[in-house]
């Protein structure tokens, strides 16, 4: 399988903004990384991938994420509203 082409700038800060605010959420939730994988349905590391950016989450998974801490998705994408405190 060839490797994968380097991400755009512009894509990568979208997606590591998009970590940063899914960990924001999880730690006012007061979740660790293993709470959050448990109610999502997935490892932790993913959710510690998609929280550092290595990876950008499905839009399913964003939605089970939102979900899981209580806040519109739209809050845990650039452009949108802050997570609610």
């Amino acid at each position: 399988m060839p490797a994968a082409a380097p991400v755009p700038a512009h894509l990568f800060a979208r997606r590591v903004e998009v970590g940063r605010r899914i960990k924001a959420a999880r730690k006012r939730a007061r979740l660790s990384q293993p709470g959050l994988a448990e109610l999502v349905g997935c490892d932790f590391k993913t959710i510690s991938r998609i929280e550092t950016g290595a990876v950008s989450p499905r839009l399913d998974r964003l939605f089970e994420i939102a979900d899981a801490l209580g806040v519109p998705v739209a809050s845990l994408v650039p452009g949108g509203p802050p997570p609610p405190e």
